[in-house]
Parts: structure tokens; C-alpha cells; sequence
């Protein structure tokens, strides 16, 4: 069972949650996700979980994006970025969170550098199988 770092929604399920009438009226708020959309969200989550079990053991704590928007790195720890990708799966959108306090940038990896390391564990266990 996935460990989600936030409080539980006290209306989850609940057909008569007074955020829904939000929902409609929120820019943010866009149409369901598609099939494509899905299935690239669910690649991202098992990449997510080979990069942590490649990565972790190493002490990287995470994951750094470059936000479009504010221009600032934002870093995430492993859990936190897999819960925010669950709920975009689930939800169609993330919540709003805490950004990480103080984080030393050495501890967190780009997207593509956790993408060229597992590739190259890949390729030297295939190499050494030979």
C-alpha cells in the first residue's frame, strides 16, 4: 500500500463534496486524462520505482524539475513525487504541496540523469550476461 505524505480527503468519494462546484469553475481543471496521457503517467510511475531502487541505496533522495513557470528547481523526494503522479492519475491534477525545506541540490538527480543511469546499468548487466 503506497504511503501518501498528506492527509487523507475528509470527502473522497463523497458524490455531494462541495469542492466539485471548484472543479468547474477552476482554469487549471482541464478535461479527463486520455488513454495516452495514462499510459505515459504509469511509465513514468515504474521508471519512478526503478530509478529509487537504482538510486536510493546510493543516497540520492530524489528527483530535481526545473519548473516552467517560476524558473526554480523544485525537488522531490521519491514518495512525494510518486504520490503526486498517483494523484494525476487519478485525478487528473496534483495537488498543491510543500516544497522541500533547504534541500541540498547534490541529493537530487534530474529526470535524465536517473534515465542514463538505469540505461546503463542496464547495459553493463546485459554486457556481463554475454
Amino acid at each position: 500500500m503506497p504511503h501518501d505524505p498528506l492527509p487523507p480527503d475528509p470527502f473522497a468519494g463523497d458524490p455531494d463534496d462541495p469542492s466539485r462546484a471548484l472543479d468547474d469553475q477552476d482554469p487549471e481543471f482541464g478535461p479527463p486524462l486520455g488513454e495516452d496521457e495514462r499510459a505515459e503517467l504509469l511509465s513514468d510511475l515504474t521508471d519512478l520505482a526503478v530509478y529509487q531502487a537504482l538510486l536510493e541505496p546510493r543516497g540520492v533522495r530524489g528527483i530535481v524539475v526545473d519548473c516552467t513557470d517560476c524558473g526554480e528547481p523544485h525537488y522531490h523526494d521519491w514518495e512525494l513525487l510518486r504520490s503526486s503522479l498517483e494523484q494525476l492519475l487519478h485525478d487528473g491534477r496534483m495537488r498543491p504541496h510543500e516544497p522541500a525545506f533547504s534541500p541540498d541540490p547534490s541529493d537530487y538527480m534530474s529526470w535524465e540523469y536517473c534515465r542514463g543511469f538505469a540505461d546503463g546499468v542496464t547495459e553493463t548487466e546485459n554486457e556481463s550476461s554475454r
